[in-house]
Parts: structure tokens; sequence; C-alpha cells
């Protein structure tokens, strides 16, 4: 057994296989630079969260200010100014009668949450076993 140089589990590892995890330093656009200095592409944007890649200054800024102001909030019972903001003009782009906007934090949650949507719509129809 080598010796353990992170205490990371990464994600769909077996432990008793795994390589040692590599260490990175920063990230400029699709390029990973290592702690040993080698460059890597991140060729699925860590895992499809940096679409527009690692360390664009023009995200960075606004992300730290409106960190500044309110890191996030919790959306049961509250709202703020970027959120509102942003749900006026995906439904201003939306058909009608589309006129309320779901956040979600995750592509898993989202999918969660239109099926569980989808299945209270057919209930509250009065069709309760209509469920594809």
């Amino acid at each position: 057994m080598t010796e353990r140089t992170s205490h990371v589990w990464s994600p769909f590892t077996q432990m008793k296989a795994a390589l040692p995890v590599q260490q990175v330093r920063a990230g400029r656009g699709a390029v990973l630079e290592l702690e040993d200095g080698r460059q890597i592409l991140d060729c699925i944007s860590s895992w499809w969260v940096t679409l527009h890649g690692h360390g664009q200054p023009e995200i960075a800024a606004a992300v730290a200010a409106q960190a500044k102001e309110l890191e996030q909030v919790i959306a049961a019972g509250f709202t703020h100014r970027p959120a509102e903001e942003l749900a006026w003009r995906l439904v201003d782009a939306l058909p009608a009668p589309l006129e309320w906007v779901f956040y979600s934090d995750d592509g898993s949650t989202a999918v969660e949450v239109a099926l569980k949507l989808a299945y209270q719509f057919w209930r509250n129809q009065g069709e309760r076993d209509r469920t594809r």
C-alpha cells in the first residue's frame, strides 16, 4: 500500500484501487495547472461546472460583488433582487400561461422537482392514476 497523500475520497472510486489524486494549483480557461507544474486540459469543465473556463475575471468580479451583498439565502419564503430580476426576464421570454420560475441548485434536483410537479399536476386534475 502506498503512503496516503490525501484524505479526500474521490467520487466513484474504490479506495483499495485508487490512484493518487492530482493536486491542482490553478486554472485558466480550459487548462488546469498541477502543483508539480504540469498543465492538463479540463475537457469536462470540472464536471460541467466551469463552462466558461477557470479564472474568468468578469465572472470572478461578479461573484465577489454579489458575495459582498448576499452569498445565498434559503428560497423557502425568501427571495432577493437578482433572483427576481432573472425570473422576470425568463417569464417575459416564455409563452403564456407560464409565469413561475423554480430555481434549482443542480440538474438532478431540477429533474426530481419537475417529475414531482408533473405528478402533482395530474393529481390536481383528478387523474390520480396518470403517472406517465
